[in-house]
């Protein structure tokens, strides 16, 4: 079959959309495009299975609706599968019944978070075809494609909605039950690679993105929408994982890795990666970053990933209330997050730190109780990086539940397209909307005190340590412009 994958023209005045491998959408003034490991691998899947493929991605190729429709008509692909977010999901209903119109006979596949939640609502509201519920859409897409080109003989795989004339009907549940370690090593020529090489945390060019894990072990996070696409939390096998590394170095000279694991198996998964890093000397090859989580490593682990070649770890803040942390079931304590920067730091190990700001139940006491922690951390070199966004109920997390019980909307259950962490959505104690805005971007500020400053100078061991940081600059300038419109 003739296979088209990737993403539709997604356009707004607000900026650049960021929909692929980002677990909460955002517009951007100064756009990163983050690979899309699970569409990739399904494009990658669909190609090894005898299909042609045509890999699109009309957001990072800056292709409008117009030149897309000329390409559909001039391809004629049997089916068209692609991943949606909340703020653009009417957006997509849109496109879907635009596509159905002109070609209706082409197939049309959805997947994401949001029609995870809410699978009927799509059915419902557009002319799709089939809606794939689970993280894992890349084992059901092939699945599916399978049962198509069977003429429908054998059974649809689980996980499925789909019209049988005017109903509307469920193959059953999804199920994370895949071996990971039988998915293919992505085919990065297919998915375009090059398109995704501005990423401001990645250091050296060409890198590369991918996932030894689906999703996080941790998974509770209450404003998390990822442990709703994975319940249970699957990883791949190290040898699996050192293999695809030994691939990318040899085909591509790739110079760094960004897990985007959730967060990254720890334990002696963790050991044995690190080990194996060494032994087959990646580590003076290639620098490997990924997600973390406070609490969860010791000094000597942190010792031990900078030895295997680790540059920068990604952990989420949040808060600096243990109110707070606790309420989101976060796990971790204030101390862990004070311990865990300095141990990383020691090692010689990059901290990114991640928070949010408007919780309902804070002040704005207790929101600049954050911003002062952050500060601390960045201006003490225990941190390098940080990032900052307005709290979003995610629908279909528990936050959403939790928001909607409480009443702390500001804005109707269904509004999406203001789920963009735009502006506040959600009431606060003793804070306006503006407020909460001003904090987010107040927090950004860090970046140019002279504290900070003094900071990054001294790290600047290298030329790619000098373009680091001015990515950096680009980066936090295209913050503050997105929190002042």
């Amino acid at each position: 079959m003739k296979i088209l994958i990737g993403y539709p023209p997604t356009e707004s005045k607000k900026g650049i959309a960021t929909l692929g491998q980002n677990r909460q959408f955002q517009w951007f003034s100064n756009p990163s495009y983050f690979y899309p490991i699970v569409p990739a691998t399904a494009a990658t899947m669909l190609k090894e299975g005898g299909n042609k493929v045509i890999w699109l991605d009309c957001v990072a190729e800056r292709v409008n609706m117009q030149k897309f429709l000329k390409l559909v008509e001039k391809e004629k692909p049997e089916i068209f599968a692609f991943e949606t977010k909340t703020p653009v999901i009417k957006q997509h209903w849109e496109t879907i019944n635009n596509l159905k119109k002109k070609f209706p006979k082409m197939k049309i596949v959805i997947y994401g978070d949001h029609v995870t939640s809410f699978p009927k609502e799509t059915m419902e509201n557009s002319q799709i075809d089939f809606v794939l519920c689970g993280g894992n859409y890349d084992f059901i897409l092939q699945d599916l494609v399978k049962y198509l080109e069977d003429n429908k003989k054998n059974k649809i795989p689980r996980g499925v909605y789909y019209r049988r004339g005017k109903r509307i009907l469920s193959s059953g549940a999804f199920v994370v039950h895949q071996e990971l370690d039988n998915a293919p090593f992505i085919d990065r020529e297919l998915t375009k690679w090059q398109l995704y090489q501005e990423e401001y945390n990645l250091i050296g060019k060409p890198f590369f993105y991918i996932m030894s894990g689906r999703d996080c072990w941790w998974g509770k996070c209450t404003f998390c929408s990822w442990p709703r696409m994975y319940p249970k939390f699957n990883h791949r096998s190290v040898k699996n994982v050192l293999d695809e590394i030994k691939m990318l170095i040899e085909k591509y000279d790739v110079k760094e890795i960004f897990d985007d694991s959730g967060t990254l198996t720890t334990g002696k998964w963790l050991k044995d990666l690190c080990q194996g890093l060494i032994e087959r000397g990646y580590n003076k090859k290639i620098k490997y970053s990924c997600n973390m989580r406070f609490g969860a490593l010791k000094q000597e682990d942190y010792n031990l990933m900078k030895r295997a070649g680790f540059r920068l770890l990604k952990f989420g803040l949040e808060s600096a209330n243990q109110s707070t942390l606790d309420r989101l079931n976060k796990g971790v304590k204030i101390k862990d997050i004070l311990e865990g920067s300095k141990m990383a730091q020691k090692a010689g190990l990059m901290v990114h730190l991640t928070m949010i700001v408007g919780y309902p139940w804070e002040t704005k006491e207790d929101a600049m109780k954050t911003y002062e922690l952050a500060k601390f951390l960045m201006q003490r070199g225990h941190a390098d990086i940080l990032q900052s966004t307005v709290l979003m109920p995610y629908p279909g997390t528990q936050l959403w539940e939790e928001a909607k019980a409480n009443r702390w909307l500001l804005l109707g259950e269904r509004e999406y397209e203001r789920y963009d962490q735009r502006e506040p959505v959600l009431k606060t104690k003793d804070s306006r909307p503006e407020d909460i805005a001003a904090i987010c971007g107040k927090i950004y500020t860090i970046f140019l005190t002279p504290q900070y400053i003094f900071q990054r100078i001294k790290s600047i061991k290298s030329w790619e340590d000098f373009k680091f940081n001015i990515k950096g600059v680009k980066a936090v300038i295209g913050h503050l412009k997105d929190f002042l419109k």
